[in-house]
C-alpha cells in the first residue's frame, strides 16, 4: 500500500504531526528515477513564540514566507551556505509552524547516506528550487503512507538539536522525534 499524504495530514497540529511523519517516506523523482526513505527522525517549531522557530515574534521574511502557508508545503533553505534543509509547512495557513526532516533510512543503500538534515537533501537533490511546494500535489517531492505503523514505544522525544541561541527553556523542549535504534538517526 502506497499513499500520498493528504493536506489533513500537515494541517493539524504540528507536535502531532512531527511524530505521525515517522515511519512514512519521503518520496523524490529525480528525471526518471524514484528515490524514496524512511523517515527516522524529525523536528517541531512553532512559531512565533518558539525562540528557535525562523518565525519568532511573527517575523516574516523571503526566506520563512512558506512557513506561513497551509501545511503541506516545502520550507527549504540554505544554513551556513552549503547545507540544505527540508521543512514541511504544518498547521493552518497563517500559521507559521514546520517539521524538519533531520533523517531518513534510504530504501536502499546504506542508512548513512541521510542521516542527518544536510546529508538527507544532499542525498535526496533537495534545494531551493523547491522551495514553496505542495507535497500533497507535487510530481517532484511528496511524502507516502507506506503502512508502516511505528509503536509509539518506540519513538523517543529529545531537545532539538543546534539551537541553544533560543534560551535554554527552548532548547530543553523535547521537540525532536526519533526512531530509538535506527541506524539512520542522526548522531546529535
Amino acid at each position: 500500500m502506497r499513499r500520498r499524504l493528504k493536506r489533513s495530514f500537515y494541517a493539524r497540529p504540528t507536535l502531532i504531526a512531527t511524530r505521525d511523519l515517522l515511519g512514512k517516506y519521503l518520496v523524490r523523482k529525480i528525471g526518471g528515477e524514484l528515490r524514496a526513505g524512511k523517515i527516522v527522525e524529525t523536528e517541531a517549531y512553532i512559531g512565533p513564540l518558539d525562540r528557535a522557530s525562523h518565525a519568532y515574534g511573527g517575523k516574516v521574511t523571503p526566506r520563512n514566507r512558506a512557513e506561513y502557508l497551509v501545511g503541506g508545503h516545502v520550507y527549504i533553505y540554505l544554513v551556513y551556505g552549503m547545507y540544505w534543509q527540508l521543512n514541511i509547512s504544518t498547521s493552518r495557513p497563517g500559521r507559521p509552524e514546520c517539521v524538519l526532516l533531520r533523517a531518513l533510512e534510504p530504501v536502499s543503500g546504506d542508512p548513512r547516506l541521510a542521516n542527518g538534515p544536510g546529508k538527507l537533501c544532499r542525498w535526496m537533490k533537495l534545494d531551493g528550487s523547491l522551495y514553496g511546494e505542495d507535497v500533497t500535489r507535487s510530481s517532484r517531492v511528496w511524502v507516502e503512507d507506506r503502512g508502516v505503523r511505528v509503536n509509539p514505544k518506540a519513538i523517543v522525544a529529545a531537545p532539538r538539536i543546534g539551537i541553544d541561541y533560543a534560551g535554554p527553556t527552548w532548547a530543553r523542549k523535547r521537540w525532536r522525534f526519533y526512531l530509538r535504534g535506527n541506524p539512520a538517526v542522526s548522531k546529535s
